[in-house]
């Protein structure tokens, strides 16, 4: 099955921790980054798809694609 997760937050280290994290547990990145700049607290947030092909799951909507 493949599974897909998007990951967004401030234009920071964390944001590019996340992600890096994400490579390392064996997501691959699915096109480009997207950014957005919030007014109310006046900083830029990322966005980042993210796709894993994984064996022997079966899909259900409570499924934690975080801990995949």
């Amino acid at each position: 099955m493949r599974l897909y997760r998007y990951l967004t937050g401030p234009d920071d280290a964390s944001f590019c921790h996340r992600v890096t994290a994400a490579l390392n547990a064996g997501w691959e990145l699915h096109g480009g980054p997207t950014l957005t700049y919030d007014a109310e607290t006046k900083r830029v947030i990322c966005g980042q798809a993210i796709v894993k092909e994984v064996e022997g799951v079966d899909y259900t909507p409570d499924l934690d694609l975080s801990k995949q």
